[in-house]
Parts: C-alpha cells; sequence; structure tokens
C-alpha cells in the first residue's frame, strides 16, 4: 500500500544515511588538531550545534537514497 521495500546490498555505505552524517562531521573537523580528549568532544559538540533540521534532511532525506538507488540501478 503505502510502503516501499528497497532491498539493498548487505554492504551500500551509499544508502546508508548515518554514513552521510559522519561524512559532515569529518569534514568539519578535518583541520582541527585536538590535543586531548576534551578538546574533540568540544569539536564535536560544536559541531553537533550547529546541525540545524535543514542541514539533517539534507543529509539522510529520502530523496538522497532514491538517486543513490537509481544511479546504482537498485
Amino acid at each position: 500500500p503505502n510502503i516501499l521495500l528497497l532491498f539493498q546490498p548487505s554492504h551500500a555505505p551509499e544508502t546508508n544515511p548515518i554514513e552521510r552524517v559522519w561524512q559532515h562531521f569529518k569534514l568539519g573537523l578535518r583541520w582541527q588538531l585536538p590535543k586531548n580528549l576534551d578538546e574533540l568532544r568540544l569539536s564535536m559538540r560544536s559541531k553537533l550545534e550547529e546541525m540545524t533540521q535543514a542541514v539533517i534532511a539534507s543529509l539522510v532525506g529520502w530523496n538522497f537514497i532514491r538517486e543513490a538507488l537509481s544511479v546504482a540501478d537498485i
């Protein structure tokens, strides 16, 4: 009815929304060199607080997944 099942390969990072979130974090923290774990935590927390609903939606939204699956011909 209103549910569309999409079967994906067992390892498909391009269709896994959390992978895009991790990539977003890595790009934002790439050039920072924390001296200790506390500095890393502060940087991560700051980056997390910058994420708006619009950013999250763009990273994990349904359109992204549909586009990735269509390119992969799944």
